[in-house]
């Protein structure tokens, strides 16, 4: 009764604290919105106004003094009392972790963004907004370089969260540089493949705004290699870097990549094979297309060259991702074929968008094919249990269900059309023209379906083969045991190579008195004394008794006589 009342104490205890916590950061938090809000908008009155703040706008200048004024002390008031409250406890809290963190972000992103775009601005643009702009970064870089002095302090920084913040900085910058590096770098090659003449936007010169995207992409790279090599996330092995080094710099990447060399390869094929459109128009999408494959190529070659010293499951995870990318592509690419040669069948190939539509198909299976073909290496699967991975086989039962699911929609849509082509009075188009679309979808994702299952039964092949081989000596089991101890049936079963357990309860005065629940052999030692028991035991039913106590009785009985 004592034990339950301070567990229930100490529980008790333990919600009013984290209950207090998120109460004092999430109030921390919204004072130093406001407060950061008020003085960046008296700092923008002061840059356009001079010494003259209320020249107009009266209404806002008092909120930016309130917000400034009030929030201000009442932010560094609080922080100063939770500054000084601050211990391991505290330090090891998720809250304060969250706070760093969440404060650590919105002061990041709204500062670069604030000074790049000031930046980008007084390239060729309109001067008007950059007092805006820069009290905003000023006033959140401030920010940030607190938040950041806190999150480092020796004593009263976070003890945990570290990879957040380093994940953060990563992935936003290289998010915002390789964007902007592939608009400056798409600007160059469209004005030296098409000419100036067609990047003329207005009267403006075509290198502003090639200009504009090196000053973003110089940015975003500065906070990438800030927290990937300047902060240590490179050296970090935790779960989350690893999870966004697949997910932004393999998965992203390798889209981006793929997506633009199937575009120039598209492009390229139109001008051999496809002219019908005007050369400027044709070569339109050409130089994105390029910029995008070169700038992904680059970010995902990195990223796959570091998984390479990582753990062997961050190996592992960075060729399936790949793998699963060109193999998207390819499938894709199979279905396009497929839609554009039955519409060969109905109308001339050669009349219009078919031809395309063809281009468009080779140029995805083109490009995702050899990369599928490299990553996954079908002529060399893993032929022992050893080299076939939790992971493999995730990837497989993923591929399979959705390919699978993709299959069953496209199927649904064949039938409604073929019924609505049967049933109703539609004019115009063959009933082939109507299901050339949903149907190469079904060619492509019943290909996927059935390539996966397959190698996914062949490697449950593979381990149930390398399995060590669980000899059956006892047919059925009869369980008589106390109320809480139906658990033990599946232990029992799986203990003597698959043997029928039956349960059965104890009514007896052994059984009203109270115990412990038995339920796996974590919990006591009574799957252990089972198992001991049945140990040698070689017969067709065996009556397992437990109780009185620790007592396990095991009787072979015959039950041919009933």
């Amino acid at each position: 009764m004592s034990s339950q009342l301070v567990s229930a104490s100490t529980g008790l205890t333990r919600a009013q604290t984290t209950l207090r916590r998120l109460i004092q950061y999430a109030l921390l938090f919204a004072l130093v919105m406001i407060a950061a809000s008020g003085f960046s908008g008296l700092l923008e009155r002061l840059f356009a106004s001079g010494a003259v703040l209320a020249a107009r706008d009266v209404p806002g200048l008092a909120g930016g003094l309130a917000f400034t004024l009030i929030g201000g002390p009442l932010a560094l008031l609080l922080w100063w009392f939770l500054w000084r409250r601050i211990d391991e406890a505290e330090r090891a809290a998720a809250g304060w972790g969250l706070y760093l963190a969440g404060m650590y972000t919105i002061s990041l992103i709204v500062a670069t963004t604030s000074l790049l775009q000031l930046g980008a601005s007084l390239i060729g643009g309109p001067r008007g907004q950059w007092a805006s702009l820069l009290s905003n970064g000023l006033v959140w870089a401030t920010v940030w370089v607190w938040h950041r002095w806190m999150w480092r302090h020796p004593d009263k920084g976070a003890a945990h969260l570290e990879d957040i913040r380093t994940t953060i900085g990563t992935v936003y910058g290289l998010v915002v540089g390789a964007i902007a590096a592939i608009s400056a770098l798409g600007g160059l090659l469209d004005t030296a493949i098409r000419g100036a003449s067609f990047a003329i936007t207005g009267a403006e010169p075509w290198w502003y705004s090639v200009l504009r995207s090196v000053v973003w992409a110089a940015g975003g790279g500065s906070v990438w290699w800030w927290h990937w090599f300047h902060e240590g996330g490179r050296r970090l092995r935790t779960a989350l870097v690893d999870v966004s080094m697949i997910a932004v710099g393999i998965f992203a990447a390798g889209i981006t990549a793929l997506a633009g060399g199937a575009v120039v390869l598209f492009v390229l094929l139109r001008l051999a094979f496809d002219r019908a459109d005007p050369m400027g128009k044709l070569l339109e999408p050409l130089a994105p297309a390029l910029a995008a494959a070169v700038i992904g190529a680059v970010v995902w070659r990195y990223h796959r060259a570091v998984s390479v010293d990582r753990s062997g499951e961050t190996r592992r995870g960075s060729l399936l991702v790949t793998s699963a990318v060109a193999l998207a592509a390819a499938a894709s690419g199979i279905g396009v074929i497929v839609s554009s040669l039955l519409a060969g069948a109905v109308l001339p190939l050669a009349g219009g968008t078919e031809r395309t539509l063809l281009l468009g198909g080779i140029s995805s299976l083109v490009v995702g094919g050899p990369v599928w073909w490299l990553a996954w290496k079908p002529a060399k699967q893993p032929n022992s249990a050893d080299a076939i991975t939790h992971g493999r086989r995730i990837y497989l039962i993923a591929f399979f269900g959705v390919s699978a699911v993709v299959a069953l929609i496209a199927l649904l849509v064949i039938g409604y059309r073929i019924l609505e082509f049967l049933l109703g009075e539609v004019s115009g188009g063959s009933a082939i023209d109507r299901i050339r679309g949903p149907l190469g979808l079904l060619v492509a994702a019943g290909m996927v379906a059935g390539y996966h299952f397959a190698l996914w039964r062949r490697d449950r092949a593979v381990l149930e083969a390398a399995a060590p081989p669980r000899t059956r000596t006892i047919d059925y089991v009869t369980l008589v045991a106390r109320p809480g101890a139906e658990g033990l049936a599946q232990d029992i079963a799986g203990a003597t190579g698959g043997a029928k357990v039956t349960v059965w309860l104890r009514t007896d005065d052994d059984a009203a008195s109270p115990a412990e629940p038995v339920t796996s052999p974590a919990s006591n030692g009574s799957m252990g004394q089972v198992v001991k028991a049945l140990d040698g035991i070689t017969a067709r039913h065996v009556l397992v008794v437990l109780g009185p106590g620790a007592r396990v009785d095991v009787i072979p009985v015959d039950t041919r006589g009933r």
